[in-house]
């Protein structure tokens, strides 16, 4: 395929960039990115994956974005709580710009990977690609800053470089209160998958993650001597019964189409193996894919732990901390970054994407103002390890980063007589 060519919107008819563009309502699109932004963006991503902060924690990263942008003449600011920023683009915001999310920060877990740019942190890593966001959502803001200056851009852009997604209830909840979404009439984001390859972006109208919210119980009891498990609340099997028993209880009292799954990520209790302990503590999160079952787990959930300990001789204490919603990606917003794909990428450049039972707090926005999230690809095509999300040799292709750049520039000029 010749550089710039794309397919029709039914992806069977090549056309131009130029017959490309005036198919979905423009007049012109500008060129691919030029090689040295490309090395430029590859080097920041590496610079952050080297230098991971946690939530609230993101000053670096923070003062490294705003460095960048203030090079290109823009007037960036920092949020309200200290890290994270905004940056408009292309004039006043009046209640009709687009918003283009990144999420900053990175994850607690050590970078096992052996690259140049590994972590320097130790138990620090962006395992979950935020930092491909940012440099993605950096490198649309210096394209779209240039065509702003040359009037190409049809409506104002606000950049939203969000801290502390990782952390519940989400760094989006503070940065909204901080006022990130006044005037804006529209919001897209994108968030790396390792099952798509690079150059491919996956697309979904509707529910696209889900609920997420965290567990934290306590169990207590008199504790004693194994030799008589009998005279005392034996905490380490009642502990186990809870691993194993909540999660088939609420199987049976939540409609199976909901998606509600418990699932323990950490359980610990005594010292000593002829100790029966008086504590024990369990972890865990709970997703659902569906919002009348979300607003009822708590309830729920409470229930079935208080049930199993009670039929244990236990003590439970729980703390329902809520997460997140689903995002649910709004229709006209998923199909303007359909468009944006299609006039840049070309025949293969999208997939149909499902429903994850992943949490983002970018569903917080679009309780708000419509939007959606992409999915895009980071795999390397043709490889065949497995790097998921959350784990420590997770990479990402830097060739996504392009992709994404492309997708919002074009999404950015497509939205002209899209917006509210």
């Amino acid at each position: 395929m010749p550089p710039g060519w794309a397919y029709a919107p039914d992806m069977n008819q090549l056309l131009s960039p130029e017959s490309a563009a005036a198919a979905v309502g423009v007049s012109a699109l500008p060129g691919t990115l030029p090689e040295a932004l490309r090395e430029e963006l590859v080097a920041f991503r590496r610079d952050l994956h080297m230098h991971p902060e946690l939530g609230h924690q993101e000053f670096r990263t923070t003062a490294a974005i705003k460095a960048r942008l203030e090079q290109a003449g823009l007037e960036p600011q920092v949020l309200s709580v200290g890290t994270g920023l905004i940056c408009d683009i292309g004039g006043e915001v009046g209640g009709d710009a687009l918003a283009i999310r990144a999420d900053i920060d990175a994850l607690p877990i050590p970078d096992t990977k052996n690259v140049p740019y590994r972590s320097t942190i130790a138990d620090r890593a962006h395992a979950c690609g935020h930092d491909v966001h940012t440099a993605v959502v950096l490198g649309a803001g210096l394209v779209l800053a240039e065509l702003a200056k040359r009037d190409l851009l049809p409506r104002p852009v606000r950049l939203i470089f969000q801290p502390a997604e990782e952390v519940l209830p989400g760094g989006a909840t503070d940065a909204m209160e901080g006022g990130v979404l006044d005037g804006v009439g529209r919001i897209v984001a994108v968030h790396c998958d390792p099952r798509v390859d690079a150059g491919k972006v996956g697309l979904r109208a509707g529910p696209i993650t889900s609920a997420c919210d965290r567990l934290e119980v306590s169990l207590s009891g008199p504790g004693g001597h194994t030799a008589r498990p009998h005279l005392t609340t034996d905490l380490v099997t009642a502990a186990a019964k809870l691993v194993t028993e909540v999660p088939a209880l609420l199987a049976r009292r939540v409609d199976a189409r909901s998606g509600l799954a418990l699932t323990w990520g950490r359980i610990e209790s005594g010292h000593t193996c002829n100790v029966i302990p008086q504590r024990a503590e369990l972890s865990a999160t709970v997703r659902c894919l569906d919002l009348p079952a979300w607003r009822d787990a708590p309830d729920l959930v409470h229930g079935a732990i208080d049930e199993v300990a009670t039929m244990h001789r236990a003590k439970s204490t729980v703390d329902y901390v809520r997460g997140v919603p689903p995002v649910v990606n709004e229709q006209k917003s998923t199909e303007l970054l359909r468009d944006a794909m299609v006039v840049r990428g070309g025949e293969y450049a999208l997939e149909t994407t499902e429903q994850s039972l992943g949490g983002e707090d970018f569903s917080w926005y679009l309780e708000q103002v419509p939007g959606a999230m992409a999915r895009l690809g980071v795999r390397t095509p043709g490889d065949s390890v497995e790097r998921d999300l959350h784990q420590g040799d997770f990479d990402a292709d830097e060739k996504a980063i392009t992709v994404g750049v492309e997708m919002f520039t074009a999404a950015a000029l497509l939205s002209v007589g899209r917006l509210p």
